[in-house]
């Protein structure tokens, strides 16, 4: 057992999907796998193991932000030899030719955030990356699928509330699709213990029309990126 994930050695599969709401990792569970276990529910961020199509398969939900996503992604590496780590997230669209609830594949992540400027004592701008595999993967199986998904940069922001002066704009002019909150994170640990990691997001608002989906929506309505997902995790 670690700090925050009351699983025993063997409990947690080597592949699993990251969704930030705890609710939407226990919705994919009941929903797709078969005979799900729940291994953990310290602070109610549930995680659960079960089949996938014949294949072991975790769901681990990571929180809101880089600081939470970044101690599940680092104890499930460390600590349990998980080898690949799939976010499934919301996002906000930079740009109003992203429509709500389509999938955006995060293929590098950049962040105003001072956690990759502290790991290396502000020498380096870090650029994370998504694994070109599971990246690869992912367009691969969207276009078998039928289902349109989006790839290129976004934005891990650490500021939910607020714009700050022209940065979203400026961005977008720059290729940024979407900002959410975890993947520059998530690129980084994955990096840091050898691991693959990929970051997909459904549209969930778009900044740029004021559109948006319903709480509960985010929880359980975005099918297209779970199931594009999951079949990564299985190939």
């Amino acid at each position: 057992m670690t700090a925050h994930i009351s699983a025993e050695n063997g409990d947690i599969a080597e592949t699993v999907l990251m969704p930030g709401d705890p609710l939407r990792a226990k919705w994919i569970a009941e929903t797709y796998l078969t005979d799900p276990v729940c291994y953990s529910s310290v602070r109610n961020m549930y995680g659960f193991t079960g089949m996938f199509r014949g294949q072991r398969l975790s769901v681990q939900g990571s929180g809101m932000g880089m600081p939470s996503l970044s101690i599940y992604s680092h104890e499930l590496l460390e600590s349990y030899g998980v080898k690949t780590l799939i976010r499934v997230g919301s996002a906000g669209a930079l740009t109003d030719k992203l429509n709500l609830r389509e999938v955006v594949a995060a293929s590098g992540a950049t962040s105003e955030s001072n956690l990759n400027r502290m790991r290396f004592n502000n020498l380096v701008e870090y650029a994370p990356v998504a694994n070109f595999d599971l990246l690869r993967n992912a367009v691969d199986i969207a276009n078998e699928q039928n289902k349109k998904i989006h790839v290129g940069p976004v934005l891990s922001g650490d500021v939910f509330y607020g714009d700050p002066p022209g940065l979203y704009k400026k961005l977008a002019e720059y290729g940024v699709l979407a900002v959410e909150m975890e993947a520059a994170e998530l690129y980084t640990v994955a990096a840091k213990f050898g691991a693959r990691a990929l970051a997909l997001v459904t549209i969930s608002d778009n900044l740029v029309t004021d559109e948006h989906v319903s709480a509960e929506e985010r929880q359980s309505s975005f099918a297209d990126m779970v199931e594009i997902a999951l079949e990564i995790a299985i190939r």
